[in-house]
């Protein structure tokens, strides 16, 4: 999720919340309280006890000097960190190629049409790869890693970024010409989703071009709403009078593959698409309030009346699902699985459990808000793919409360349960689910730092919340065991299941890392002696889990003028002497958001996915100024002066071939 402050003048991104009251109106504790009651009582007790102890019979000094060998032996990654910084391109760990796979505009079918970006139409980019990407997901083809599907989300759009002759500077400050239907029809064309056949020729990626497989799902894309809510009178509309067909998809952040090979999408700051007023009194007004609609940060109301509130008041109910989809079927419908709840999800990582149910590990991108989990009612069919098809359609939905004494329980949110009644607006399983947050307000769920993506691992059974920050934190909800008021660098939870049992409703957390520059003390971080200054990160938003079971974050607003680098992909210990250390392996170009990463299952390829370049633009002083179509702060990957800045996913090899980091 991008949180990069855009220039005066432009309409501020959509992932961007506003500096107002939080949306989570309940007195649930916040992470932070109970970090702080967890380590204040165990941490400081235990922890510096055995500190103390140690340090009377051994000098800092040596203690230091022993960490650092330690990790440095440990450590389960190899390879030559890259230096933190900012610049107009890419760069990549030394011995490491970074190619350019797949750019906004490029041609995905072969009568598609080349890309001109002074000649943008909806028919064009509807033939062509999205803008923003986002999520990278990879189906493997015959069980290789050298032919398969890549799965891309493409979340949202940057209008200054994107269309030429559209801003203008007014009194030293740009501003941004009014929407227009052609350029709202070019943005809801770039939105959604790509499903694209790639395959590895002479250690190289490329695309399958005349591939049967290619798809492009966009904001227009008609979709089925399956689950609790399908037809409910909450969701049905003009054009929908069933409640069970709606049109399109948009603000796809993470999202995640199947055990089956299916694709999932992740809607997440769907409340930006809306505009207009509810009518005085609607029943919908306290449900809409929770999640920030309407926003109108997009004004395609103005042309297209769903999103106005005001004349389709059901629709945004229609928004802020898991979107799964078929990629081998292109003719297929994608559904809306609304037994996953509704919310701003990030990212949609599953795993197996023990009994052969399926888990899906969800957050809800919002500060103070909550983390989830989905536990599919039936099993894993190996052998039939068939018979997973629907295996999203029923389940529990849990969400999660920590415990100041390190264990975490799993709420259902099931209507009729605790007080998830009629009397408190919940008369069906379809009402929960609309309104996941408020169940999750009345169960008492911890109140999270904006939690992002969560990546179960299955080779040590652990599962990683990503928690960006949450600069809105206040000072009395910290003590001295957890300086970490208006937590602008974010922190990462580590849970072990009961019983290793991803599928439990209760299990136990630990802090893996506080993010953050650890050579300032009043940050608070916690990243290893052996992390350089290189090493360390703040925000951490996706993740990966290779195949040997380690660790990859990518970062969102890490900026020139705060941090001194750009966002960038991360290798992070989690086991052994090495825990906690940190090594920066590729970053990004100036102004743009580390999306992705995926490793594949043989471990010889990455694939990452860089957002928004050239967004921003003041906070650089290589730059100085805002950046837009016609003066960008860079023109990464083409470097071409009739060509604008495009979001690109990036294939990351070996220089001769092997695996990565091994």
């Amino acid at each position: 999720m991008n949180e990069h402050v855009q220039p005066s003048g432009f309409r501020t991104s959509l992932l961007e919340e506003a500096e107002g009251a939080p949306r989570n109106p309940t007195d649930n504790p916040t992470m932070g309280e109970i970090i702080s009651a967890r380590f204040s009582r165990r941490g400081l007790l235990k922890g510096a006890l055995a500190v103390s102890a140690i340090s009377a019979t051994v000098s800092p000094l040596a203690l230091m000097t022993a960490a650092r060998a330690d990790a440095a032996e440990g450590s389960a990654f190899s390879f030559t960190e890259i230096e933190a910084g900012v610049d107009a391109d890419h760069h990549v760990a030394e011995g490491y190629d970074a190619d350019v796979l797949l750019r906004w505009g490029d041609p995905l079918f072969p009568d598609a049409p080349e890309f001109d970006p002074t000649a943008q139409t909806a028919e064009k980019q509807r033939r062509q790869f999205g803008y923003n990407n986002d999520y990278v997901g990879y189906i493997p083809l015959e069980g290789s890693s050298e032919h398969g599907l890549l799965v891309v989300n493409h979340e949202y759009t940057n209008e200054h970024l994107m269309f030429p002759g559209i801003v203008t500077i007014v009194e030293g400050k740009p501003k941004i010409a009014p929407a227009t239907k052609e350029r709202v029809d070019v943005e809801m064309a770039a939105h959604g989703g790509t499903i694209v056949e790639i395959r590895k020729v002479d250690g190289k990626w490329r695309i399958v071009k005349d591939s049967p497989y290619n798809r492009r799902i966009t904001a227009d894309t008609e979709m089925e709403i399956t689950g609790p809510a399908a037809g409910h009178a909450r969701l049905q509309t003009t054009a929908d009078p069933t409640g069970r067909r709606v049109l399109g998809t948009v603000n796809n952040c993470a999202g995640g593959v199947t055990p089956w090979g299916t694709y999932v999408m992740a809607e997440e700051n769907f409340h930006g698409y809306f505009s207009g007023e509810l009518p005085a009194g609607h029943a919908e007004a306290a449900n809409y309030k929770r999640v920030g609609v309407p926003d109108g940060a997009y004004d395609w109301a103005s042309f297209y009346d769903r999103f106005d509130v005001s004349k389709e008041p059901n629709e945004p109910n229609r928004f802020g699902w898991i979107v799964e989809v078929d990629p081998f079927d292109p003719n297929s419908v994608p559904k809306k699985r609304t037994a996953l709840g509704r919310f701003k999800h990030e990212g949609a990582e599953s795993i197996v459990a023990k009994d052969g149910r399926v888990v899906f590990y969800l957050g809800d991108d919002e500060r103070f808000d909550y983390v989830y989990k989905f536990v599919t009612a039936g099993t894993y069919n190996p052998d039939d793919r068939a018979a997973n098809m629907d295996l999203l359609a029923d389940g529990t939905l849990y969400v999660a409360k920590f415990g100041a004494d390190g264990t975490v329980t799993w709420l259902p949110l099931v209507q009729g349960q605790g007080p998830l009644t009629a009397e408190n607006g919940f008369a069906s399983q379809a009402d929960v689910m609309i309104e996941s947050r408020r169940a999750g307000d009345l169960l008492g769920a911890t109140k999270m730092d904006r939690p992002e993506d969560i990546q179960p691992n299955g080779v040590n059974g652990k599962v990683y919340v990503m928690l960006t920050n949450n600069t809105r934190r206040k000072d009395d909800q910290v003590d001295a065991a957890n300086p970490r008021a208006k937590n602008a660098f974010g922190h990462i939870i580590e849970i072990t299941e009961a019983g290793d049992d991803f599928a439990a409703t209760e299990g136990t957390w630990e802090i893996l890392l506080k993010c953050g520059d650890p050579s300032v003390a009043e940050v608070g971080a916690s990243f290893s002696t052996e992390t350089t200054k290189n090493g360390w990160f703040g925000m951490p938003d996706n993740c990966a889990v290779d195949a040997a079971g380690r660790l990859w974050v990518a970062t969102d607003g890490n900026s020139p003028k705060e941090t001194g680098r750009t966002d960038g992909v991360w290798a992070v210990d989690t086991d052994g002497p090495a825990r906690g250390t940190s090594k920066l392996f590729y970053r990004v170009p100036v102004g743009a958001e580390m999306c992705g990463p995926l490793l594949l299952p043989d471990m010889a390829s990455m694939f990452v996915a860089v957002q928004h370049p050239a967004d921003g633009g003041d906070d650089w002083e290589g730059f100085g100024r805002p950046s837009y179509y016609e003066d960008l702060s860079t023109r990464w990957p083409d470097f071409r002066d009739d060509m604008p800045v495009r979001p690109s996913v990036v294939a990351i090899t070996r220089q001769g071939g092997g695996k990565i980091a091994l």
